[in-house]
């Protein structure tokens, strides 16, 4: 039997269960099993094979089930059900799976999590469940999780984790290595340990390494090291991953407006940051919002309505150039033929720019200091490409229809529009930036009519005037 056709073991078998294929995609094999299971109601299979996954191995079958098949496995499994895995799925799936459940069961299995893993799945419910679930918690808890919510989304607020480490500066090592031991609270993972003052502020930090390095009776305000890079809770989570960047960062503290230290940033919650950022940008680019692929048919339709709209103008912008010639055009034939290319090749240089551009102010690679420089590079870079270009249409164009004149007028059109491309590509998000729009949303239906109008206007009009048309 093939590899792929092969079914999982059995529930007495215990051996780790491999469920995806050569293509990186769970195994059909493996999901038909767990269909089944869920059909018989087989609680030992679905505990031993579904229930012990890793969250994220978890968060995909979710993804791949059916929706009716979702809430069953999650009954099913039970206490075993690992609530984190609902953090690796799109949010349609997690608000079906969590709005099928009860908020007690919810509020109970909210306790179990890092206090971020919380905050992502508390942070899409309806403000009365949110307040329902919330006030059944500890106090403790309930104040944490009420304090990251109250940040704005897409903060570091939102993103960290209000578990940490923190010891007074008067502490020896060895007292610190005994609260680590003694204290039964602590993160399950961490790297650095947080120096405060009685009010909180955060005087400095202490790797771990430091620690186990120095003697017990060393004094912890000897060997910290002030905190450089510490995060304001308010601040925007791609700026906060460009900090981790820049500086190598596994962790950083998080700060309040007053110094007090609230949380901290870890390296797993900025790789999700770095992940999810450059989905948006990508989706943003095709003027698709945060669409998801679990999203409903009216939804999807609902998010991409709005710039298609805007696009409709635009193109209308571009037909009525090209009605400026229709007696062009009903002289010469060959014109219709040819006009695309030129706005096609436009379209697509200036995408390449956009692109690059766009991802170049994401990362603030792009500033004050080097933006005339790149500015000067892309409209070299669209001359040169403008000309190659040109020669190849040119030949191409005065073979195909024996009218060399027609060559060289489409090789005009199309060094105009390659410049305009360049130019349009990069000055156009730069434009975006300055006004506080986005240039990953706007750019692309502004940049794609600059070429269209152009293209068009440089190639019928060039051809009005230089074979009297009209």
């Amino acid at each position: 039997m093939d590899e792929t056709e092969t079914l999982p073991p059995s529930a007495d078998d215990e051996r780790d269960v491999d469920i995806y294929g050569e293509d990186g995609a769970v195994r059909s094999s493996y999901l038909a099993r767990v269909g089944a299971a869920i059909a018989d109601r087989d609680v030992l299979f679905l505990r031993s094979h579904v229930g012990k996954l890793h969250q994220s191995e978890l968060g995909h079958v979710l993804e791949a089930l059916q929706s009716e098949q979702r809430a069953a496995l999650v009954e099913l499994l039970g206490d075993e059900f690992d609530f984190a895995a609902l953090t690796e799925v799109d949010e349609a799936v997690r608000l079906e799976i969590v709005d099928a459940m009860p908020n007690q069961q919810i509020a109970e299995a909210v306790q179990d999590l890092d206090s971020d893993d919380a905050v992502y799945i508390l942070e899409d419910l309806d403000q009365e469940d949110r307040d329902e679930i919330l006030a059944q918690l500890p106090f403790t808890e309930r104040v944490r999780l009420r304090r990251s919510l109250g940040y704005p989304e897409e903060t570091a607020g939102r993103r960290m984790q209000t578990e940490f480490v923190a010891v007074p500066p008067f502490w020896t090592v060895g007292q610190t290595i005994d609260y680590m031991r003694n204290n039964g609270d602590l993160p399950e993972s961490f790297s650095q340990i947080f120096v405060i003052d009685p009010m909180f502020r955060l005087l400095g930090a202490i790797d771990l390494d430091r620690i186990l390095r120095a003697g017990r009776d060393v004094k912890i305000d000897e060997i910290m090291h002030e905190t450089r890079h510490a995060i304001p809770a308010t601040m925007d989570q791609e700026e906060a991953a460009q900090i981790f960047e820049q500086y190598d960062l596994l962790s950083a503290a998080v700060v309040d407006e007053n110094e007090r230290l609230v949380g901290v940033l870890t390296i797993e919650n900025i790789v999700d940051v770095i992940q999810e950022e450059a989905e948006e940008d990508i989706m943003r680019l095709g003027g698709v919002g945060d669409e998801e692929l679990s999203d409903s048919v009216l939804s999807t339709s609902r998010s991409r309505t709005p710039w298609l709209v805007v696009n409709l103008f635009t193109a209308f912008l571009s037909a009525s150039i090209i009605g400026l010639f229709d007696g062009t055009i009903q002289q010469m034939v060959a014109l219709a033929v040819l006009m695309p290319i030129v706005a096609s090749m436009g379209g697509n240089a200036a995408t390449q720019t956009m692109t690059v551009t766009v991802r170049a102010l994401a990362t603030r690679d792009m500033d004050i200091y080097n933006a005339g420089r790149i500015i000067r590079r892309e409209a070299s870079v669209g001359l040169i490409n403008g000309l190659v270009f040109a020669v190849l249409i040119g030949l191409v164009a005065g073979l195909w229809f024996q009218n060399v004149e027609l060559g060289g007028i489409i090789a005009s059109a199309m060094i105009i529009n390659m410049m305009a491309a360049a130019l349009g590509g990069i000055l156009i998000p730069l434009l975006l930036d300055k006004f506080g729009a986005d240039p990953a949303i706007s750019s692309a239906v502004f940049v794609t009519t600059v070429t269209d109008v152009v293209g068009f206007f440089s190639f019928l009009g060039l051809a009005t005037w230089w074979f009297g048309l009209a």
